[in-house]
């Protein structure tokens, strides 16, 4: 308990001494207006395992309770806008009770979320009442193999933000804000169903933003997405428009040099990676349309499949062809070679969205691929060389957006921190005991936009 309590007053320091990293924006809003986000794994009890035997830290009350209780003493000291928490207890009241007594008393409104088939773990959402009104509160359930689920909260700024220099009145902002836990990638197929997962809450909040009639506003996707910038959902959101907030506050980019830079959790098989993220998509900031970036995303899957099998560019397209003695892919082939790839399980590609991938692929829409359209729809799909830019350089405003008619906010980053601190280096301290992931927590500055 004594360590826990130095490790928090670390923290606690740390933050103080730590100075905001300012940045050269457009129309920054004043300070009141800064909203601050933190995502948690948390590591449920019923998860976390205390020997080698697979005993279980949820037998032991004393060990979860205390070390509930600091983790709720961090949370509270970070005094974040928002909070989003993955792998809470839900199933067990008393830390149930916990949370919502210390977070209730602390003026938070509270969210939760089981994940389906009894998991016994779930979200928790944490919204300051002196910070926003939750206007609504919606809740998504994959119901795919892995139970996971996903919560969309939308809500407004309870403190206007000041249009300044023009007279403007005030604007409470609405913001998007979802928060979520994938699929844990076991092996190369479940890449489709984590992609499918994030696919999920994008189509929703299309759905969601139509269905209520809403114009431009920032989203914020938080969560433990199991998955490293290497992977095919970080390429995926960025098709999208979303910039990571943690790479955008240290200026690194999306090239495999700053891939390993920072780490947030040591998995069950002792591999350290950064998989948990706070991802803002700005308004005007999206670069595709959704499909376009679903079928390059499963396309390049494709690849990834046919690369790791050790296949060169002509024994793939051999494969696709499968028993077909032209020299093209046919529909049906292709639709036998995403069987053979373990693509069409339940949880796989649906009819709909092999006809879309095919339409995608297929070029000059004569029924079939030849060898051409292949290396140019699948093999050579390179997602990394659309993303060259910096983070800084995407958040930046450009000029020619400020000359336009409609005004919105956006959000800048103005600083994002890891804890503990050697996590922000790629290293894990064997010391961390408060979860098996670190907390991010990130502080955004409102911007204005022209639409």
């Amino acid at each position: 308990m004594i360590k826990g309590r130095e490790e928090d007053a670390k923290f606690c320091r740390r933050k103080r001494k730590r100075a905001w990293r300012g940045r050269r924006v457009c129309c920054v809003v004043p300070e009141h207006g800064v909203l601050s986000c933190t995502t948690f794994n948390i590591l449920a009890p019923i998860y976390k395992r205390l020997d080698h035997e697979n005993t279980r830290e949820s037998d032991y009350r004393a060990y979860w309770l205390s070390r509930n209780q600091r983790i709720l003493d961090q949370l509270l000291a970070d005094c974040s806008s928002i909070i989003c928490l993955q792998e809470v207890w839900l199933g067990n009241e008393e830390l149930v009770n916990l949370y919502e007594k210390r977070l209730g008393d602390a003026n938070y409104d509270i969210f939760k979320l089981a994940r389906t088939n009894n998991r016994g773990d779930g979200l928790l959402a944490a919204v300051s009442k002196g910070n926003f009104k939750v206007i609504n509160y919606k809740e998504l359930l994959f119901n795919d193999f892995g139970d996971r689920v996903a919560q969309l909260l939308h809500v407004e700024s309870i403190i206007p933000f000041s249009q300044t220099g023009n007279g403007d009145e005030n604007i409470q902002q609405e913001i998007l804000i979802v928060n979520t836990h994938l699929l844990f990638p076991h092996d190369r197929t479940f890449c489709i169903v984590r992609l499918k997962q994030v696919y999920k809450i994008l189509q929703y909040i299309e759905a969601y933003q139509k269905e209520n009639k809403l114009g431009p506003m920032p989203i914020i996707l938080s969560g433990d997405w199991n998955g490293s910038k290497r992977g095919q959902v970080y390429q995926f959101l960025r098709s999208q428009g979303f910039v990571s907030s943690y790479d955008q506050a240290h200026h690194y980019t999306d090239n495999d040099a700053d891939c390993h830079k920072w780490v947030s959790h040591r998995n069950h098989r002792g591999n350290i990676c950064g998989v948990d993220f706070i991802w803002l998509l700005n308004p005007s900031m999206q670069k595709k349309t959704l499909k376009t970036s679903w079928n390059q995303a499963v396309l390049a899957i494709i690849k990834n499949l046919l690369r790791a099998a050790s296949l060169s560019e002509y024994n793939a397209f051999e494969l696709l062809k499968a028993d077909n003695s032209c020299d093209y892919i046919t529909y049906s082939s292709f639709c036998q070679a995403m069987y053979q790839l373990n693509l069409l399980h339940p949880n796989g590609l649906e009819s709909e969205e092999i006809d879309e991938l095919w339409a995608h692929a297929d070029l000059d829409r004569n029924g079939v691929l030849d060898f051409q359209e292949f290396m140019t729809s699948i093999w050579n799909t390179e997602w990394r060389n659309q993303f060259e830019k910096t983070c800084e350089e995407e958040t930046i405003l450009e000029q020619e957006h400020l000359s336009n008619n409609e005004v919105v906010y956006g959000f800048t980053v103005k600083d994002a921190v890891l804890f503990p601190p050697e996590v922000e280096t790629g290293i894990w301290p064997d010391n961390y005991n408060l979860s098996d992931h670190a907390p991010l927590t990130v502080t955004f500055s409102p911007v204005k936009i022209f639409t």
